[in-house]
């Protein structure tokens, strides 16, 4: 089965990849390490990106990329997909070597998400920028699904990844699901919320502190940014929380501590209730705004390449 090392970087589209660029530098606080009036790459770390910014006029996801544990899962990887209907395809050289990533390969999930996984990715001799708000890591991409419960398959049996925890509603059907790209400890890389149609519902940045947590709210107030839900408490992954928006209306978190699984031994998924204290112990109030945007660009099934 798949092995994975992370949830690698997460590319946007965004109507201006100038203003958006600033305002994930300056105010949530990534690293521009370059930029172009169609493109950006931040990150929080010593590797070259962990956002990759797209200007369109649909703003939204563009792919998630996930690195693979080492070039060995690379066949693997290929092979499995391939066997089970899944078409990967190669993502050329010339792009590659604009992403800064080795061998990679890109595929579409039964909804038509673009999916691609790499293995490695050029580091830089440089240290992030300082920021009042110090981000750690890419935390969680979580999507609207819809027939999460005729899909969950695909997630557990093609892609490998591993419930942590899943929400059911009145009805005894299945509403979210938590899941980790094993073998990685973190409660989540990605959630499924199950939706009439496809949609981005946030993504989530890991800060390394409660302080960080503290620190980015008042910032956002100040600086007018739209915060549409927190602080507050996920009952889940016992993470802590700010949810706001992006100049195009994205949701984005702040986030700071989850639960760790081991590779072996592992609790069995929860089945969890649909009380609001589920989703949040603190009870603040949900902004309408909150996930209203967020398209997710589908890969061209006749033409793959053109994405």
């Amino acid at each position: 089965m798949i092995r994975y090392k992370k949830l690698g970087y997460v590319a946007l589209n965004v109507r201006d990849v100038e203003r958006s660029a600033a305002f994930y530098r300056d105010v949530v606080g990534f690293t521009l390490v370059e930029s172009s009036p169609s493109t950006a790459y931040l990150t929080c770390s010593d590797e070259h990106h962990c956002i990759m910014l797209n200007r369109s006029e649909d703003p939204g996801l563009k792919r998630i990329a996930m690195e693979l544990e080492d070039i060995n899962q690379y066949e693997i990887a290929w092979n499995h997909l391939s066997q089970h209907g899944y078409h990967p395809f190669e993502v050329p050289i010339e792009e590659r070597a604009e992403l800064k990533i080795g061998k990679a390969f890109r595929f579409a999930d039964p909804h038509g998400a673009v999916f691609e996984f790499y293995c490695g990715m050029q580091h830089r001799p440089f240290r992030k920028q300082p920021h009042p708000v110090n981000i750690s890591r890419l935390g969680h991409v979580i999507l609207n699904v819809p027939n999460l419960e005729q899909h969950f398959p695909f997630y557990t049996d093609v892609l490998n990844f591993k419930p942590s925890d899943q929400r059911f509603n009145d009805k005894g059907e299945m509403s979210f699901v938590w899941m980790r790209c094993f073998p990685s400890p973190y409660h989540h890389s990605f959630g499924f919320a199950s939706s009439e149609t496809l949609k981005l519902q946030h993504v989530a940045f890991m800060v390394a502190d409660i302080n960080d947590i503290g620190i980015g709210y008042n910032r956002l107030l100040a600086q007018d940014v739209p915060v549409v839900c927190g602080p507050g408490r996920h009952y889940a992954s016992g993470s802590i929380f700010v949810y706001f928006l992006d100049p195009d209306g994205l949701t984005i978190e702040y986030t700071l501590g989850m639960e760790e699984f081991p590779e072996v031994g592992a609790r069995p998924p929860r089945m969890l209730d649909g009380a609001p204290e589920t989703s949040d112990m603190w009870r603040s109030r949900r902004d309408p705004r909150m996930s209203k945007i967020g398209s997710v660009e589908l890969m061209d099934r006749t033409n793959p390449l053109v994405l």
